[in-house]
C-alpha cells in the first residue's frame, strides 16, 4: 500500500518548485485559498472545464453512432437496442443529482474523478459485453458517470465568477455541445476501421488517461487548500421569498416544459425529412445544424444573463423556442425546414444553462451544485417524455402537425411560468 501522505507531499514539492521557476503569480500558488474571481486563473479553470465537459460527454454520442452496428450484431430489434440510450439518459439524469450533491459535500474534484472511474470501466465492460442486455445496462453506467461533467460543473463555473458568471455558467454547459460535434464523426470512423467492441474499449481507456490529466490541472488550478469553490463564493444576488425546495420544484416543472417542446425537432426530425421524402441523410444534416448554432446560443444567452439576469434571459430563450416551433407547423420545404433548424438551434441553445443561472442567482452556494443537478434531471426527463410522446402523437394521428402544436402548448406553460417568477421578482425588487 503506498504511503499517500508522502506522495502527496512530494506532488506539492514540484508543483511549487515548477511554479518558482516559470515564476506563476501568487494567485496560481498550489497552497493558496485565495481566489479572486473572475481573474486569468478563473479562466484558466474554465477553459479546462470545457475540455473536461467535451470529453465527458461522449456517453451521450457514442450510443447514438453505435447503434445499428451493435443492433446488427447482436440480432436484436431497433427498440430493444434503442433501450441503451434510454438508461443513458436515465443515468445522466439521476446522475445530475447524484453527482452534484458529492460535489457540494466533497468539491468538483471528487465528483469528477469518480464519474472518470466509472466512465472508463463502463467503456470498457460494454467493449466484452456477451449480450445486449449487458450492452443496454452498462450505458446507465456511462450515462451516471457522465452527469458530473454537466450540471454540477456548471454550477462550480457559477462559483469561480461574479462579473461574467452567466458568460461561464453557458460556456462550461458548452462542452456538452462540443462533445456533440467531435465524438460522432470520430467513432464512426473507430467503428468502421476497428469494429465496435474495440473502439468502445478504446474510448474507455483514452477519456479515462485524458480526463484524469485535465482534472490533475484544474486540482492544481484550484489550490490544495480549497477543494470546494462555494465556501467562498459570493452570496445569492436575488430573493424570491421562496423556499429553496419551492423554487427547485417550480423551476423543475419549467424544465419539464420547455424540454418537451425542445425534444420535438431534435428527436423527430431526422424522421419527419424521411416522412416528407428528403430522406434521412437531411434530417441529419438538420439535427447537426442545430447543435452547432446551439453553440452559438449558449454562449450568446451567457452575455445577455449577465446583463439582464438569468429569469430575463429564459423569458427571451423560450418565448423565442415557441417561435420557431410554430413555424415548423406552416414551412416543410427542404430550405425552410434547414433555415428553421438554424433558427430552433439558435434560439434554445441557452435554455438550460439559463436555470443554472437562476438557482446560482437565488439559491445558497453551498447546495447550488444538487439543486441544478434537480433541474437538470427534470430537463432530461422532459427530453424522454417529449421524444416518446411526439411518437405517441405521430401514431395516433399519421402527422407531425399535433406533435408541433403539443410542444407549443407545452413551450406556453415554461413561459407562464417564468412570466409568473419575473413578476415575483419585480415586486421583491420594488418593495426593497
Amino acid at each position: 500500500m503506498p504511503n499517500l501522505s508522502a506522495l502527496w507531499l512530494d506532488l506539492q514539492a514540484i508543483a511549487d518548485e515548477v511554479a518558482r521557476v516559470v515564476e506563476i503569480p501568487s494567485q496560481f500558488s498550489f497552497e493558496s485559498d485565495r481566489f479572486i474571481p473572475d481573474s486569468r486563473r478563473a479562466w484558466l479553470r474554465l477553459a479546462v472545464a470545457v475540455v473536461i465537459g467535451s470529453l465527458g460527454s461522449v456517453g451521450m454520442w457514442s450510443v447514438v453512432v453505435a447503434l445499428p452496428v451493435v443492433q446488427s450484431d447482436f440480432a436484436a430489434t431497433r427498440g430493444t437496442a434503442s433501450l441503451a440510450f434510454t438508461m443513458v439518459m436515465l443515468g445522466f439524469g439521476l446522475g445530475q443529482v447524484v453527482t452534484g450533491k458529492i460535489s457540494d459535500r466533497y468539491g468538483i474534484v471528487t465528483a469528477i474523478g469518480a464519474g472518470i472511474g466509472i466512465l472508463g470501466l463502463g467503456y470498457i465492460g460494454v467493449g466484452y459485453a456477451p449480450s445486449i442486455w449487458a450492452f443496454i445496462l452498462l450505458h446507465f453506467a456511462i450515462g451516471l458517470s457522465s452527469a458530473a461533467t454537466f450540471g454540477p460543473l456548471m454550477a462550480e463555473a457559477s462559483h469561480w465568477f461574479e462579473r461574467y458568471r452567466g458568460l461561464a455558467v453557458a460556456i462550461a454547459a458548452s462542452g456538452n455541445y462540443v462533445g456533440g460535434t467531435l465524438w460522432p464523426p470520430a467513432v464512426n470512423f473507430a467503428i468502421e476501421g476497428f469494429g465496435w467492441r474495440a473502439t468502445h474499449i478504446a474510448i474507455g481507456i483514452f477519456t479515462a488517461i485524458a480526463m484524469a490529466l485535465a482534472l490533475a490541472v484544474l486540482r492544481l488550478l484550484m489550490g490544495a487548500a480549497v477543494t470546494r469553490s462555494h465556501l467562498n463564493a459570493a452570496p445569492p444576488r436575488m430573493d424570491l421569498k421562496l423556499s429553496t425546495n419551492a423554487l427547485t420544484a417550480i423551476l423543475s416543472l419549467a424544465s419539464i416544459s420547455c424540454c418537451v417542446a425542445m425534444s420535438m425537432p431534435q428527436v423527430h426530425i431526422v424522421a419527419y425529412c424521411g416522412d416528407l421524402g428528403y430522406g434521412v441523410a437531411r434530417g441529419a444534416e438538420m439535427l447537426s445544424l442545430m447543435l452547432g448554432f446551439g453553440i452559438i446560443s449558449r454562449i450568446g444567452s451567457g452575455f445577455l444573463a449577465d446583463k439582464i439576469g438569468g429569469i430575463r434571459t429564459l423569458l427571451i430563450g423560450s418565448v423565442a423556442q415557441g417561435t420557431a416551433l410554430l413555424f415548423y407547423l406552416f414551412f416543410d420545404s427542404l430550405t425552410s425546414l434547414y433555415l428553421i433548424s438554424a433558427m430552433f438551434g439558435l434560439f434554445q441553445g441557452g435554455i438550460v444553462p439559463s436555470y443554472a443561472i437562476i438557482v446560482r442567482e437565488a439559491m445558497p452556494a453551498k447546495e447550488a451544485a444538487t439543486r441544478i443537478g434537480i433541474v437538470i434531471f427534470a430537463s432530461v426527463f422532459g427530453m424522454s417524455f417529449g421524444g416518446w410522446i411526439s411518437g405517441v402523437i405521430f401514431d395516433a394521428t399519421g402527422s407531425y402537425a399535433a406533435a408541433f402544436a403539443n410542444g407549443l402548448a407545452w413551450n406556453l406553460l415554461n413561459v407562464t411560468i417564468i412570466l409568473l417568477l419575473l413578476m415575483r421578482a419585480r415586486q421583491r425588487l420594488a418593495l426593497a
